[in-house]
């Protein structure tokens, strides 16, 4: 399962999506985050679940290949449903056995809660998977500029951001080894109670933490070895360029916002 993470992840490619700047990637997510609590109706929510699956479809990644690579937070999802459905007690009672009583409300609110959720998810591991780590340093560094006068240090918080993100897959590849290495050994933390998984866990937490922090070290001292000093004085070889492809994909947010606007009860 680890090995199907997909967010921090980067496939290179030449979609639509791939060729848009950065900037407009990152302010178009944070837009529909916003555009994504405007939906509070079937209608709404149709529309958003439609609007990310075009998204999808521009960036030509395949719609199985980002299912599979949500089932780390399929659990999040689910549990998400069920607290919903068994503790709201609005709305008419649908379902009762014994002490299991499901009340309309709850059901709508697990439904809609889940999809606004999955949306999310989808759309920001769009983001990731069609813009390599570098650009998204750049973009958010751009975005960030106006803070400089602040004295906020923009650019060592892009860069820490984007180092996050791209680790999120290599520790995940990396607990994969792990985890395949101690089943070699005989160690399942699949099976067995919940104790004897708790300490099944702790062979697999020691060398995860011990390759994280080489990882770690390794990068800091690769950093300053080429001169790394900050953001200062720095210039770029790739420049961003805004084009009409990202006016384009803003004035589609528009008509996303405007019909949740129109449709929302």
């Amino acid at each position: 399962m680890l090995e199907k993470m997909i967010f921090g992840r980067y496939i290179p490619g030449d979609s639509f999506v791939h060729r848009l700047d950065p900037r407009s990637k990152l302010l178009f997510v944070f837009l529909f985050i916003i555009a994504v609590f405007l939906a509070n109706n079937v209608a709404a929510y149709a529309v958003l679940l439609g609007f990310t699956l075009l998204t999808i479809f521009s960036s030509r990644i395949r719609l199985y290949f980002l299912i599979n690579g949500l089932k780390p937070i399929i659990f999040l999802i689910i549990f998400t449903l069920l607290m919903h459905i068994f503790f709201t007690k609005d709305g008419a009672l649908l379902f009762e056995w014994k002490f299991i009583k499901i009340y309309e409300e709850g059901l709508r609110q697990g439904i809609f809660i889940s999809i606004r959720f999955l949306v999310l998810v989808l759309m920001t591991s769009v983001l990731t998977l069609t813009t390599s780590p570098i650009s998204i340093t750049d973009g958010m560094e751009d975005l960030l500029g106006p803070f400089k006068r602040f004295k906020l240090p923009v650019h060592e918080l892009a860069l820490m951001m984007s180092i996050s993100l791209r680790f999120i897959p290599t520790l995940m590849d990396e607990t994969d080894k792990i985890l395949k290495a101690q089943l070699a050994r005989g160690s399942d933390i699949s099976t067995g109670s919940i104790k004897e998984r708790i300490r099944a866990v702790i062979p697999l937490l020691v060398p995860l933490f011990v390759s994280a922090f080489k990882r770690a070290e390794d990068l800091a001292v690769a950093m300053e070895v080429r001169g790394y000093r900050g953001g200062e004085g720095r210039t770029r070889y790739r420049q961003l360029h805004w084009h009409w492809r990202d006016t384009a994909a803003m004035g589609l947010l528009v008509v996303l916002v405007v019909i949740l606007l129109l449709v929302r009860s």
